[in-house]
């Protein structure tokens, strides 16, 4: 897609936004009170970011976001990853064809991953027919021609692509931290895991160029913005396809040079791409979060295999390594998943003897959930659930053990801590995050957030800190 096409994609779109927003004026005038939006995301932080772009264009449109599904446009922008995340957003569904039999102005939108799927698809169109729009993750910058098509039509729209090489820059959005945002680098992933839905509902692997993602990310500074994360399905592999040859590493160099960027977070690490660049950028970098997500899986090479992930227990561990040699300090994390189709006991134990090496800050722990459309849900040795649950109470056990040991190891140490709210069960207290990710409580005023403040850590309750501010 070339840029001429792009320009002109942004000027079309552009002029559906205002037809809408005439639209939702009117609308406005006849029920003598503002039109309403709200956004539910499931899901990932790129369906957060996606969410972020969708309430922009809304409230470009004319609509006011609020956080009640009882509101006049409402989106569900779905993930597909576990079949539980499907299951909560039919249950939304449910629930919200009441709520629009009693406001019939109300329009529902489902987009995202899940939509991706055409069996989603087809039971929407014949068990919840009651949704005014249907949408993919490849066409998200439409959601203003959408809206008007169903307008126009007064009938349910769906507009689903399979693939897309195109990336609109430029349209609004509505953050919903003023002093931190992901920024998409890449989209799609070419990994093709044999448990992942991911390659089929998000596509091939697409980077943005980096004059782009700098000149965005030097915006968000300019709009107060301390922390960006950097987002992609596996941002070690940024920069193929793109005429100018660049590594995430070099990404990383160019972000890091920004004036009044204070911390660089990212996600997620694939570990066959993690290069020693990447980790000497990282090393020598005073902005680069001391956190590195790095997802194992397994830590058996017969299941890592079949799981496809082109990488085997010794290679992982010999990265960890360099890794901690570089950045002693460093805290990481992972994903592990239990229960794969065909995992031994012996499977198991490696990947308790790779938690036990490694020692994890923290990891996100799931048990195997079968996704229609992988190569993983028709494997034959599928794991009995009793055997899955025993083996998922040992693996966590074993992960909160050892992270609270390591959260230990930084008690009586003073680290700089980005404020990040109210803490939620006492509003004397904040909640900010430490450059490892872990978050800690203190004492303090709303007016602080989104600063950074040295806070010494007093004591660890589990996987979060109590500290007091240390005076400059």
């Amino acid at each position: 897609m070339n840029n001429t096409d792009v320009t002109l994609e942004l000027e079309r779109q552009n002029y559906f936004i205002e037809q809408c927003r005439e639209w939702v004026k009117k609308q406005s005038e006849i029920l003598k009170r503002p039109l309403t939006c709200t956004a539910k995301t499931f899901g990932c932080q790129m369906n957060a970011k996606d969410s972020e772009k969708l309430i922009g264009i809304l409230i470009k449109i004319g609509y006011v976001e609020t956080d009640s599904e009882n509101a006049d446009f409402v989106l569900y922008n779905t993930c597909t990853v576990r079949e539980n995340a499907n299951l909560k957003v039919y249950g939304h569904l449910g629930y919200m064809q009441n709520l629009k039999k009693k406001n019939p102005n109300m329009m529902i939108a489902m987009c995202g991953c899940m939509m991706q799927e055409p069996e989603v698809v087809e039971k929407i169109k014949k068990s919840y027919k009651f949704v005014d729009i249907v949408f993919g993750t490849h066409n998200i910058f439409k959601l203003a021609e959408l809206i008007y098509r169903r307008i126009e039509t007064g009938k349910m729209y769906i507009d689903i692509w399979k693939d897309t090489d195109m990336i609109v820059e430029d349209l609004p959005i509505e953050r919903k931290f003023s002093f931190k945002s992901g920024v998409n680098i890449m989209f799609g992933c070419d990994n093709f895991c044999s448990y992942c839905i991911v390659p089929y509902v998000r596509g091939r692997e697409r980077s943005r160029k980096p004059d782009d993602i700098i000149k965005e990310i030097e915006q968000l500074v300019k709009d107060g913005v301390v922390e960006v994360m950097l987002l992609g399905q596996n941002v070690n592999s940024y920069g193929k396809g793109l005429d100018e040859e660049i590594t995430f590493a070099e990404l990383l160099r160019r972000v890091d040079e920004i004036p009044g960027l204070k911390r660089i977070r990212f996600m997620t690490s694939h570990p066959k791409d993690l290069s020693d660049e990447l980790i000497e950028v990282m090393k020598n970098s005073k902005k680069i979060c001391r956190h590195l997500h790095l997802p194992i899986q397994s830590g058996s090479n017969r299941i890592l295999k079949i799981m496809n992930r082109k990488y085997t227990r010794e290679k992982y561990l010999e990265e960890v390594e360099k890794i901690k040699a570089a950045m002693p300090d460093i805290a990481i994390t992972t994903d592990i998943i239990v229960g794969f189709p065909g995992e031994t006991e012996e499977d198991f134990l490696e990947t308790m003897d790779i938690v036990k090496k490694v020692r994890y800050d923290s990891a996100f722990t799931f048990i195997y959930s079968k996704r229609t459309g992988t190569p993983a849900a028709k494997m034959e040795n599928q794991v009995p659930k009793d055997v899955i649950k025993d083996r998922f109470d040992r693996l966590l056990e074993e992960i909160q053990k050892i992270s609270a040991e390591e959260t230990q190891k930084r008690i009586g140490s003073i680290q700089p801590v980005l404020v990040e709210d109210v803490n939620s069960h006492d509003d004397s207290l904040m909640t900010g995050r430490l450059s490892h990710n872990t978050l800690v409580h203190f004492k303090g005023t709303p007016d602080m957030i989104g600063r950074i403040y040295n806070v010494k850590l007093e004591s660890a309750k589990g996987f979060y800190y109590m500290g007091t501010i240390v005076e400059e």
